[in-house]
């Protein structure tokens, strides 16, 4: 029996739909030599990552063995998968490989974080392999809503692996490569081992439509616009991005993009060739002057984002253009779950205007980027793996995934982050589960979950705060009464008295009381008008704040 093993460890996107990170590792158990495909972002919101700016996961781990860490491959460029790249660079120092699109992308942000735009290696796709330690990659073309996505193609010395990456069976994708049955086909041809596989969509009994069937739909709606139309969607789906300007254009209206992201996207597919006939746009402030009934603006903010361009147009002006009554704003997007709220609030800011708003519940303008139920099921059957992983999925994606996989007498394997599994031999097994979790980029600095940074701005949020100073003199005496300072709390509570002065009262009345052991003790000191302070507040307004105490004493 061979020493080596060849394993599997998902560090993020299993069990959550965001902040992907998976890692392979070939060789002797604690030596293996490894590669991380994909490293991803995920974003906060108030409720409960406050102030922070965005996530990915706890690559400590991964960290701790940077020297055994051969490459990084990125399968597309959506911020879950290659957002963190350059967050990350200087603890992992690994290249980074990408098909030309992604490599855009990525270079841009390792650019923007001072680090060296070379480590980004453009690589073409398969047959092209590419060698790293003891592992052979090749990029196998891929649809998805964002160009020239691929799925990955793993040899190592135990079998091969094809890892997906996000993935729809999409023959006439617009712009970008169509999913090619043949292709798949032949790379499973030897065999192959385990296919590591997307499973967001497995819900979905119905076949995935094509991107190919939403532009006639968005073309109707747009000629039958009689004010100035405004569609919003994933500045990163850019065959999306080129419908919305096509039926501009076809209905006679200058097209403006409006939004960093945007405009990023479509010369990121300039650049790489992908785009090459995408209609001619006009700049806002050329909009400006135009009739408002010949404009068509594609802005981003499709989810929501308080500072995107959706969102200042439907709270006034943005760049000079404003929304008025009869007004057509399309939402050509589904909603990630979890930003229907910052969604809907925009939706009714724009129905106070008088803008018509229409959004995808008919069904009619947006499809989805990732394989359906049976879509998974062809693949399975074209790919014909020993072992079945799903990937990038919530927890009841995953196990639904593997009962799917079962039902088609495949072997199934449920593995959320942390988990590592042994994919030598036939039967998989899981071998150890390593402590993952979540890295906060709070401003510039990097928090990790468990800091309790986060915990404590929940609180504060939550319960308001007070600060208590008190001076004492050199006999550990009192010098004058405390005061109180508060954030957030009523002033008044139901003694119909000043809350500060309710409590500086009770406070001024245990210092009276107090013996000298506690005046002579910061610590008992300390906690005993805490305790007094969450005590009186419950009573007065029914919360207890988090509470910060200041003790000066004289010398």
């Amino acid at each position: 029996m061979s020493s080596e093993r060849l394993i599997y460890l998902p560090l993020g996107g299993a069990g959550e739909i965001g902040m992907n990170a998976y890692v392979y590792g070939y060789g002797k158990p604690g030596k293996e030599r490894l590669i991380l495909v994909d490293l991803g972002v995920t974003f906060p919101d108030m409720d409960t990552t406050p102030g922070v700016d965005l996530i990915h996961a706890d690559i400590s781990w991964l960290g701790e063995r940077a020297d055994r860490l051969e490459a990084v491959f990125v399968t597309h460029a959506h911020e879950d998968h290659v957002g963190a790249v350059a967050h990350c660079y200087e603890a992992l120092g690994a290249p980074i490989y990408a098909r030309a699109f992604s490599a855009n992308i990525a270079r841009r942000k390792m650019e923007e974080h001072g680090h060296p735009e070379d480590a980004v290696r453009t690589v073409s796709a398969w047959p092209e392999q590419v060698s790293a330690g003891p592992f052979t990659v090749g990029f196998l073309p891929v649809s998805h809503s964002i160009p020239e996505s691929a799925g990955l193609v793993i040899d190592t010395p135990e079998g091969r692996i094809v890892h997906t990456g996000d993935f729809k069976l999409d023959e006439n994708p617009m712009v970008g490569e169509p999913f090619d049955p043949d292709l798949w086909a032949e790379v499973a041809k030897s065999g192959v081992k385990a296919l590591v596989c997307d499973s967001t969509n497995v819900f979905s009994d119905h076949a995935g439509r094509s991107e190919s069937e939403v532009g006639p739909e968005i073309t109707k709606l747009v000629e039958g616009a009689e004010g100035m139309v405004v569609a919003t969607t994933f500045a990163s789906n850019v065959a999306r991005v080129k419908t919305l300007a096509e039926a501009g254009q076809r209905a006679g209206r200058s097209v403006v993009l409006l939004g960093r992201a945007m405009r990023r996207m479509i010369e990121a597919a300039t650049e790489t060739g992908i785009l090459t006939d995408f209609p001619k746009v006009v700049s806002a402030e050329e909009a400006v002057d135009l009739p408002r009934q010949n404009l068509m603006l594609i802005v981003t903010g499709s989810q929501g984002e308080r500072r995107a361009a959706s969102a200042q147009l439907a709270r006034g002006k943005y760049r000079g253009l404003e929304l008025k009554e009869g007004d057509l704003f399309l939402f050509s997007s589904k909603t990630i779950p979890g930003n229907e709220r910052g969604v809907i609030f925009i939706m009714n800011q724009l129905s106070e205007k008088g803008v018509d708003v229409v959004d995808d519940s008919s069904g009619l303008y947006h499809v989805s980027g990732h394989a359906n139920r049976p879509d998974l099921e062809k693949v399975h059957a074209l790919i014909d793996p020993q072992i079945v992983i799903p990937m990038h999925g919530e927890h009841r994606h995953l196990r639904e995934h593997t009962k799917l996989a079962e039902a088609g007498g495949r072997t199934g394997i449920l593995a959320v982050n942390g988990t590592m599994v042994d994919l030598t031999g036939n039967t998989p097994q899981v071998v150890d589960y390593i402590e993952t979790g979540r890295t906060y980029l709070d401003g510039t600095v990097k928090v990790g979950a468990l800091d309790g940074i986060v915990r404590d701005r929940i609180r504060m949020a939550l319960n308001g705060h007070v600060t208590v100073t008190v001076i004492l003199d050199e006999e550990n005496e009192p010098l004058g009464e405390p005061w109180c300072d508060t954030m957030g709390l009523p002033e008044i509570g139901t003694s119909r008295a000043a809350l500060v002065e309710v409590l500086e009262e009770d406070l001024n009345q245990f210092l009276m009381r107090a013996d000298a052991k506690t005046l002579r003790d910061d610590d008992k000191l300390e906690e005993a008008m805490r305790r007094i302070v969450r005590q009186t507040a419950k009573a007065e307004i029914g919360k207890k704040p988090e509470v910060t105490t200041v003790i000066s004493r004289m010398k």
